[in-house]
């Protein structure tokens, strides 16, 4: 059984972008060919010249809201509240950072000069960790108050919000990024058009589990929290006719592999939770299966053993250590492969994480 400690690696700190690259496309791409082990380095908007006529590129279009709202609780204290899941017009899972966050506990939220809006948050119940449910004394004006939640490792607030976002983000609903999509421009989008190369969007809301480390020992053992993941009858539809014509499937992203394997799954008659696809032990090989339409929330875990149904090709950016996408990747292209690839990243100064560099895996 495979441990956490096995997706472990020393990242400098210099290796972490702290800004995206102007344009989006200019930054760098590793491309990695799965069948012979080669690596080859090439700029992001070269990635055309890897695509072929037929191929459908399925992105995440789900629109990063400004979910991170500043406050003070009524006791005095600074707390900060992270937005993950609307449960209804006014209550919230959210993360609660500040001392003290208990059931009971008021927060009046700040607007962004810093002085008390007429929005309060009082928590109701405390769930796992720093996660709460919340509830607001009115719907939460988000654009006049709340901020775009930048990873912790990005040490300070972006001033364009919008470069946090994909050109084609449509559903607003994430509490970050799909950032392997932060690398398309309509000129590029356009120019694969021009090719022959098809364009469909799937939905899948980033939630908790962007924030959440693997801490149990075992990958096995560790549980994601469920995402809200969509994909529309007509895109299915479009995806299955690309594919049955000799095309393949490009995901944009870890977020688009798992709402389209989660897609293929149910297009195969499973019902239920995913969370146990992935431990089944020796699984068969997998042919293709169709994708579903589907709406739901998604529990599927990938990592090294699972059989892909869906993706044939997957772009990504480089990932945190010990997380579950790196996890992701690995399952993909294999542990041995992605540890020399990372390795070969780092040595030649790759930019890491959401504004990081982006990998192709053929």
């Amino acid at each position: 059984m495979m441990k956490t400690s096995d997706f472990d690696y020393h990242l400098p700190q210099e290796r972490i972008a702290q800004t995206p690259a102007e344009p989006r496309d200019s930054s760098r791409l590793m491309v990695v060919n799965r069948s012979d082990g080669t690596i080859t380095h090439r700029t992001f908007r070269d990635i055309g010249d890897y695509l072929n006529a037929g191929d459908v590129l399925v992105a995440n279009n789900s629109r990063v809201i400004p979910a991170r709202l500043l406050g003070q609780k009524a006791t005095g204290g600074k707390s900060e509240i992270l937005l993950l899941e609307q449960v209804d017009e006014r209550m919230w899972k959210a993360l609660v950072k500040g001392k003290k966050t208990r059931t009971g506990t008021v927060i009046n939220v700040w607007d962004h000069v810093g002085e008390a809006s007429e929005i309060q948050a009082t928590i109701l119940e405390e769930l796992t960790g720093a996660q709460r449910l919340i509830q607001f004394n009115a719907p939460v004006p988000l654009e006049r108050l709340g901020y775009m939640p930048l990873p912790p490792y990005i040490t300070e607030q972006y001033a364009d919000a919008e470069r946090y976002q994909t050109v084609y983000s449509r559903p607003q609903g994430s509490a970050a990024a799909p950032t392997a999509g932060l690398h398309f421009t309509p000129e590029l989008l356009l120019s694969m058009r021009e090719k022959g190369v098809h364009f469909e969007t799937v939905t899948l809301h980033v939630g908790l589990d962007t924030f959440q480390p693997v801490k149990v020992d075992q990958i096995a053992d560790h549980h994601i929290h469920s995402e809200f993941v969509e994909v529309g009858v007509e895109s299915a539809e479009k995806i299955n006719r690309a594919k049955l014509a000799g095309g393949r499937i490009i995901a944009v992203g870890t977020t688009s592999t798992r709402t389209l394997e989660t897609a293929a799954w149910r297009a195969g008659g499973t019902i239920g939770s995913l969370r146990h696809v992935s431990a089944m032990q020796n699984p068969p090989a997998c042919p293709w299966k169709p994708v579903a339409a589907i709406h739901e929330q998604s529990d599927l875990y990938i990592y090294p053993g699972y059989q892909f149904r869906a993706v044939d090709v997957l772009i990504t950016n480089f990932h945190l250590p010990q997380s579950s996408l790196l996890m992701l990747v690995s399952a993909f292209a294999g542990y041995d492969l992605m540890r020399h690839a990372y390795d070969v990243a780092i040595k030649e100064e790759y930019r890491f994480f959401s504004f990081g560099d982006a990998m192709l895996l053929l």
